[in-house]
């Protein structure tokens, strides 16, 4: 301790940040790897089941409106439109050439035409998607009483 006239001199007290900077970039890695997007925010009232299946996080959704409005997505980014049943089979023949075993998720209002859905199906078929599964939404004790 250094003595100045007489009197000891204090160190001053601080806050050290440094390490706070290391501690906001890891905040910052770890919230950015863990983000999950959601692809498809179609809003469609689904029908009810009492089937319980999880979907698998990554497949490739195909959603119909209520209009037959019909909506496509790989699973990696948001969903697009499309206008006719044949550019859902050039995108689902894509997906399939890129990844043959891609699973496709079929997502249509509960009001929406068999028919709409119907061609939808097709497509997949014939674009040879080997999975698919049909998004409805789970009954409950309460929807039975």
């Amino acid at each position: 301790m250094a003595i100045i006239q007489g009197r000891a001199r204090k160190t001053e007290a601080g806050i050290f940040t440094a390490s706070m900077a290391d501690i906001v970039f890891l905040l910052i890695v770890f919230f950015v790897l863990t983000y999950n997007v959601e692809v498809d925010h179609t809003q469609v009232q689904l029908p009810k089941t009492w089937v319980r299946t999880d979907i698998p996080k990554h497949a490739a959704f195909v959603s119909i409106d209520k209009n037959g409005l019909i909506r496509v997505s790989t699973g990696k980014e948001m969903s697009l439109p499309v206008g006719s049943d044949e550019e859902v089979v050039t995108f689902a023949s894509n997906v399939v050439a890129a990844n043959p075993n891609k699973e496709f998720v079929l997502k249509a209002d509960k009001e929406t035409k068999y028919e709409y859905v119907d061609k939808v199906l097709d497509a997949l078929k014939q674009a040879k998607a080997k999975v698919i599964f049909l998004l409805s939404e789970q009954k409950t004790v309460e929807d039975t009483q």
